[in-house]
């Protein structure tokens, strides 16, 4: 994990959006990797993936990151586009 230095504070790279993104991602190559050597039925976990997708840009409720917050990651901002909000 990479920290970076901001004054007195010290605060972690890593965040609920960042892990949202990469997890998503892994389920995503996952399912449609095991679609091809194994089974075609595995395209209903990547439909499954991409419908929440979906529907967390509407509602901004994503399973995963309630799982994640629960687990103790910390918050952050998925799109800041280098803008550094403090």
């Amino acid at each position: 994990m990479t920290t970076a230095t901001t004054g007195s504070a010290t605060t972690s790279s890593i965040n609920i959006d960042k892990l949202v993104f990469r997890i998503a991602g892994v389920f995503v190559l996952a399912s449609a990797a095991l679609s091809y050597f194994h089974s075609i039925y595995w395209l209903w976990f990547l439909a499954f993936v991409g419908f929440n997708m979906f529907q967390a840009s509407f509602t901004g409720f994503c399973p995963m990151a309630t799982i994640l917050h629960k687990l103790g990651a910390k918050p952050g901002s998925a799109f800041s586009c280098g803008v550094n909000n403090q």
